[in-house]
């Protein structure tokens, strides 16, 4: 079957050059309304210009799709909420949203100011968290949102001089798998995308040749699928170059310490079979969690406790 957007409406942060261009332009093609956000800055957010989202507004009502400019800067309320009501204005919905402005300013720790740290939480943790919420609530009455946070391998596996952006983007799983729950009763489906692409942001990170394979266009079918009808939930989507792969966290089983053995010299002297990622699992709640370490200890002394396995 197609995946198609026809009669859905999607707002696409940072939609102007690079990933959320390519994004845009895939969910208008598929029949998708799209807002094209972009407040239009360098790399490291200075400046402000709205050429760039006028420029792809033009490209999809070219090609006979439906399309309005937004610069909001996702990290400020009122301007993101400008955005959400002229866009209810404009089509009485808002069925997706993708969550991808964001900009860089790389140093390593001992060299970064604190005012750079807090610039890139802002934008990309901030500004994420700023428009998801300003749209929840339209989702919820809707019985229907599919969203998409952006994350990164910075954050996920990490990156040198990049303590600030790798803070944000791993920040992204957390407030992904709390969403999930969330809004799971009323049809609000909410993943995360973890590309690797050349874009303005990376550019001079990486040589020609792998630039010519990591184009945005590469990733794009995997967010449309995220986004989509029949899109899972709780999934981190790593893609780049038409390579697409599940990023997941595992606890290993684990070793259950008591009385005299309780004791940091306890923990060194078993820590190899802590590690050991024989049985381990993925857990899908905080109390999941919670619960394997109660049970782990109330086997350990006989115990029965009241929620079972």
């Amino acid at each position: 079957m197609d995946i198609r957007f026809d009669g859905r409406v999607a707002i696409v942060t940072g939609s102007g050059v690079g990933l959320g261009r390519s994004h845009a332009l895939g969910l208008a093609a598929r029949g998708a309304k799209v807002v094209i956000n972009d407040l239009g800055v360098s790399t490291d957010g200075e400046g402000r210009s709205s050429d760039a989202a006028a420029a792809v507004v033009d490209e999809i009502r070219a090609a006979g799709g439906e399309a309005i400019a937004h610069g909001a800067d996702v990290s400020n309320e009122a301007e993101v909420a400008d955005m959400v009501e002229q866009t209810m204005k404009e089509w009485g919905r808002v069925d997706i949203l993708v969550n991808n402005a964001g900009i860089l300013r790389d140093k390593t720790f001992a060299k970064m100011t604190m005012a750079d740290f807090r610039k890139v939480v802002d934008v990309h943790l901030m500004g994420t968290a700023t428009c998801t919420h300003a749209v929840w609530q339209i989702m919820r009455d809707q019985k229907y949102g599919r969203i998409v946070l952006t994350s990164s391998a910075s954050g996920l596996y990490g990156n040198f001089g990049q303590s600030n952006y790798g803070a944000a983007k791993a920040a992204m799983m957390g407030l992904m798998n709390v969403l999930h729950l969330e809004g799971g009763r009323d049809n609000i489906r909410v993943n995360t995308l973890a590309p690797t692409a050349a874009t303005r942001m990376t550019e001079s990170l990486m040589p020609p040749e792998a630039l010519e394979l990591l184009q945005p266009e590469t990733i794009t079918p995997g967010l449309l699928y995220l986004v989509s009808e029949n899109a899972p939930s709780r999934v981190i989507l790593g893609a780049g170059a038409g390579c697409f792969a599940a990023t997941r966290v595992y606890e290993t089983e684990g070793v259950m310490l008591e009385g005299g053995s309780n004791t940091p010299e306890g923990v060194a002297a078993v820590f190899d079979e802590i590690l050991n990622p024989e049985g381990q699992k993925e857990l899908t709640d905080a109390f999941q969690q919670t619960r394997k370490y109660a049970k782990k200890a109330a086997d350990t002394k006989g115990l029965t406790l009241p929620w079972g396995d």
